[in-house]
């Protein structure tokens, strides 16, 4: 059995959700089916999420909403007009539950938006189970609340409660059809509808493959493979063919957009193997993910990833490692003002802490930088904000000599510093710290010397 997700380029209009409906009908094994909000269809369009969220905020204000809910239900009707299904019945209750949105009180607006925005794909799963029924194919359309699957935290970076997989598992699937479930959002148990944060789509697949003890989890995107690095970076880079869980979170860190490296979790947890599909070439292999013990020959290199998203302090202090407590007071410091920290790598006089910028302002940066130079007093302490990480990750690189060179030297020949090497402790990644100046050109260097 597998579950199938789709995301929101793959169902933007009529003509992309019959290439969805015929992937489905083409294989009996694909039992779900886990739908995103309708995407963009052309590059100055809206998508239906963001719709939603301005409709939201003119409700919080008080405005008129007539025109926004207008263009939300249109984006459903031409999906109807385009199949020649009668519009009555489904866009009648599809209009409702959109004006309903806005005369419901909710906890805090944080739930109103997790509501609002959640009905993207909550609207899109009826409307497909709607097309799939009236072609003449059994479909269901089933919410999350019917299968059981509860969340908690924040409303809208909500956390599954580890019970609704056993919920999910007793869910009775149809003997024949399939069944339509909205992905990135689901319940509290009290009830109230909550939504996952980034790629949430992914995680509702996830969760129900695992739920489900599927023996595949797909994942249908625009690109008919993960590939070895940013295309954009890149011309017509390598395909990757398999790659390890482990690979694809390292990578997924770093910058690989297929997956947030959060979204795989309760798949990766039960071992069920994923194939990344491109719905506009759906006969194409594609990438499949998969644990370890099933890559046979692994890849002295399967992928190079960069981010620009990082910033380091930098902090040099004559014996620091000779003294004790010294990188305690560093982490209370930080800690007092709710920073976490990516990496730390440290020397015998020499330390730089490695920040994911988007926790940080300047305002907390200020204070963090005079609090450790009042507290600490480095010697020399230097903020980097000109600052990028590359991994370049490969279950080959475990314990095979001569890994680092292939790479160092073509960059040094290159002019390009590293002022940060870090191989990562699952020893199939080495991290790189360069100027994000520079990324760009790096990963260049260490893609013609690796492939």
């Amino acid at each position: 059995m597998k579950v199938v997700k789709f995301g929101g380029s793959s169902l933007a209009n009529g003509p992309q959700l019959e290439k969805v409906l015929n992937i489905m009908l083409a294989d009996t094994d694909r039992k779900v089916l886990v739908v995103s909000a309708p995407g963009k269809r052309f590059k100055e369009d809206i998508k239906v999420t963001d719709l939603l969220k301005t409709y939201a905020q003119l409700t919080i204000v008080g405005e008129d909403t007539t025109d926004i809910q207008t263009q939300i239900l249109q984006r459903y009707r031409d999906i109807v007009t385009y199949f020649e299904l009668e519009e009555n019945e489904i866009l009648s209750s599809l209009s409702d539950q959109l004006a309903q949105l806005s005369r419901v009180h909710y906890p805090s607006f944080d739930y109103l938006y997790a509501a609002f925005m959640g009905h993207g794909e909550y609207l899109n799963a009826q409307l497909v189970a709607y097309v799939l029924r009236e072609l003449g194919h059994p479909a269901q359309f089933v919410s999350p609340h019917d299968l059981g699957l509860t969340v908690s935290g924040s409303p809208m970076a909500a956390r599954v409660n580890e019970d609704s997989y056993d919920r999910i598992a007793i869910f009775n699937l149809p003997s024949e059809g399939l069944i339509v479930v909205p992905g990135f959002l689901a319940y509290t148990t009290d009830g109230l509808m909550a939504t996952f944060s980034r790629g949430g789509s992914d995680i509702t697949g996830a969760i129900l493959a695992r739920g489900f003890h599927a023996d595949m989890y797909e994942n249908f995107t625009d690109v008919s493979a993960i590939y070895a690095v940013d295309p954009h970076i890149i011309k017509s880079p390598a395909a990757i063919e398999t790659m390890t869980y482990r690979e694809m979170r390292e990578l997924a860190y770093a910058g690989f957009a297929v997956f947030h490296d959060e979204a795989i979790i309760p798949v990766i947890e039960a071992d069920i193997p994923i194939n990344v599909k491109n719905t506009n070439e759906p006969d194409a292999p594609g990438t499949m993910i998969v644990p370890v013990d099933q890559v046979s020959n692994p890849a002295k290199v399967t992928g190079i990833a960069s981010d620009d998203r990082f910033a380091a302090l930098y902090l040099h202090r004559y014996l620091l490692n000779k003294e004790v407590g010294f990188t305690l007071r560093i982490l209370q410091i930080l800690a007092r003002h709710g920073v976490s920290y990516e990496h730390m790598p440290s020397g015998i006089d020499d330390m730089t802490i490695i920040f994911d910028k988007t926790q940080l302002t300047q305002p907390i940066q200020d204070a963090i930088c005079a609090e450790i130079q009042a507290e600490i007093a480095p010697d020399h302490l230097e903020w980097i904000d000109d600052f990028a990480i590359i991994m370049v990750v490969g279950e080959g690189m475990q314990n095979r000599v001569g890994a680092f060179s292939e790479i160092a030297t073509p960059l040094s020949e290159a002019g390009i510093t590293l002022p940060m090497i870090n191989q990562g402790a699952s020893q199939i990644s080495l991290m790189l710290g360069v100027k994000a100046s520079q990324v760009n050109d790096a990963v260049r260097v260490i893609y013609d010397a690796v492939f």
